[in-house]
């Protein structure tokens, strides 16, 4: 039996456009012979919709979408991710995570999903309610097994037990012969490997085969990479699509298959093309065509650009680069020669008179006060202020620079270098920053040598350099891993080796820029831990530990 896998890039409420990707994917697989056609977790909505589903007309409007589907879908059967309403007189939540199986103009079967997940980036049990029995549907003299993304996520593969139930051992226990699970299974460094041991054992311990499809594609914080999988009964990977990008392809599951090559994951591609998609789709999903960002010659700057170049054509990117006293010649040269690789559009716009005319007008109020951080901070926000002046008046959107580094330790200035509407890169530790700038350099120079090279500096104040205020790049990061990532405290980290002064150093500069982060522009998430929907630290606290 033909099953076509239809991986597609769904936009969060885009109901009619959302609809025709899927008739346009249902379409492609019927060409390749298909005669069942699997979609993601709600391919019909986008995922995740959030706080959307309580508008009056969301569910509503995602129901009379789904009315139209059906009645286009009349060769082979279409099964697709939704929302609907539970019913009114059950308790509960007032939705449902859903998969509705589409046949001949009608909506023969929905299906709800049992496991919500409410952890890291997933808050699910705040809408939605859980099936209270899973069940087999019959079609073509088949037992069919339908899951939902977490209902067969494991206690092997989560790091405790979440769950007092396994959707996959219910439905196993009445009879299947064939496993299909509607994902939308977001992208973090190591997840693809992570999914293909997965899938792999659900089919082996199942003894069905598996077909398993994931969204692709940016919503806000999220990058879903698609990757969808076919496991035999035997537990082998037999197919897997490709990665970050939309696609369809038409697999047998039940056809005897040889295990295909265990992909290698290069983490520093997989890390580029996540960014890439995830900036493009955020993007032109928000209705912006261009953007716009300070390039100061450092390697922060240089690879945003890079990804942006790549993401929307090297002439939908604007580069200003804003030398001030303190900066060095070479920072404009390497601005410049960053620009000519990329193609992009480069401006320079000298900030000294500006910051002059501040000092100036501030002497007054600073009299008998020494220069200090203030002063350098200036200087960033005149930055700031320059880009969103660019960004408001040709309709770019901005986007800040900073690493995850730097955003952890409040290594950056609020309302300066950190304006902007995506932070492209802040999920990005800088010693990642440093690995995939290198990688993307690996066939030709386009972020220049000099920029990977040189000593990384703000250059704010003479001679500076990042090293004079932080620790080396490689311990840092090492430790926020730990920290932030793996929730050790410091006393854990300390035990593992680290320099006791450093360790509390970081803590304390973690917990003290909480504010500063909460008013940062959201960031793309690439790592297990990213700041932002996925971390909800308090910012007036006392805890130490």
């Amino acid at each position: 039996m033909k099953i076509g896998i239809a991986q597609i890039n769904s936009v969060v409420g885009d109901f009619p456009g959302n609809a025709k990707r899927l008739l346009a994917a249902y379409r492609e697989c019927l060409e390749g012979g298909a005669e069942l056609v699997v979609a993601p977790e709600m391919a019909l909505v986008g995922y995740p919709p959030r706080d959307l589903v309580f508008k009056s007309g969301f569910v509503p409007k995602c129901l009379q979408a789904l009315d139209y589907l059906a009645g286009e879908i009349r060769e082979v059967p279409l099964l697709t991710g939704y929302v609907d309403h539970n019913h009114p007189n059950r308790p509960g939540k007032p939705f449902r995570n859903a998969a509705a199986w589409l046949e001949q103009g009608t909506i023969r079967h929905r299906v709800w999903k049992t496991l919500l997940p409410t952890y890291d980036v997933f808050d699910e049990r705040r809408y939605f309610e859980p099936s209270e029995q899973p069940a087999p549907i019959l079609w073509n003299g088949l037992r069919v097994g339908i899951t939902i993304c977490e209902d067969i996520w494991t206690e092997d593969f989560l790091q405790r037990p979440f769950y007092d139930r396994d959707p996959v051992r219910e439905l196993t226990a009445q009879g299947i012969d064939l496993l299909l699970n509607l994902s939308a299974s977001p992208f973090h460094l190591g997840k693809p490997a992570l999914r293909r041991s997965m899938i792999g054992a659900v089919a082996a311990n199942a003894k069905v085969p598996v077909v398993y499809c994931n969204s692709v594609g940016g919503n806000d914080q999220l990058v879903f990479d698609g990757h969808s999988l076919v496991a035999s009964p035997a537990g082998r990977i037999t197919a897997e699509l490709p990665g970050f990008t939309e696609t369809c392809r038409v697999i047998d599951p039940f056809l005897p298959a040889p295990a295909i090559e265990p992909a290698t994951d290069d983490e520093p591609s997989h890390l580029y093309q996540a960014l890439v998609l995830g900036l493009r789709d955020y993007v032109t999903k928000c209705g912006f065509s261009s953007v716009c960002l300070g390039l100061s010659g450092g390697i922060d700057s240089a690879l945003t650009a890079a990804i942006a170049a790549d993401a929307l054509g090297p002439e939908n990117v604007h580069g200003l680069t804003m030398p001030s006293g303190y900066s060095s010649s070479g920072s404009v040269d390497d601005s410049l020669a960053l620009a000519r690789n990329l193609g992009i559009r480069c401006d320079i716009v000298p900030i000294s008179q500006p910051f002059d005319a501040v000092k100036a007008a501030m002497a007054p109020v600073f009299a008998g006060a020494p220069e200090d951080v203030t002063e350098e901070n200036m200087q960033a926000r005149i930055r700031g202020l320059l880009l969103m002046a660019l960004s408001n008046k040709h309709n770019h959107l901005l986007l800040t620079t900073g690493n995850k580094s730097e955003l952890a330790v409040g290594y950056c200035t609020i309302y300066g270098d950190m304006c902007g509407g995506l932070a492209v890169i802040s999920d990005l530790p800088k010693i990642r920053v440093y690995q995939v700038s290198r990688w993307l350099n690996r066939h030709r120079e386009i972020i220049p040598w000099n920029t990977i090279e040189k000593p990384p500096s703000a250059e704010l104040r003479p001679d500076q350099k990042d090293q004079d205020t932080l620790p080396p790049y490689d311990i840092l990061d090492a430790i926020l891993e730990l920290y932030v990532e793996h929730h050790l405290s410091p006393d854990d980290i300390i035990a593992r080796g680290h320099d006791e002064a450093t360790v509390r150093w970081i803590q304390r500069r973690v917990d003290l820029n909480e504010w500063k982060r909460h008013q940062a522009a959201p960031g793309l998430r690439v790592t297990s831990k990213a700041f932002g929907i996925g971390r909800r630290m308090p910012i007036v606290q006392r805890f130490i530990g």
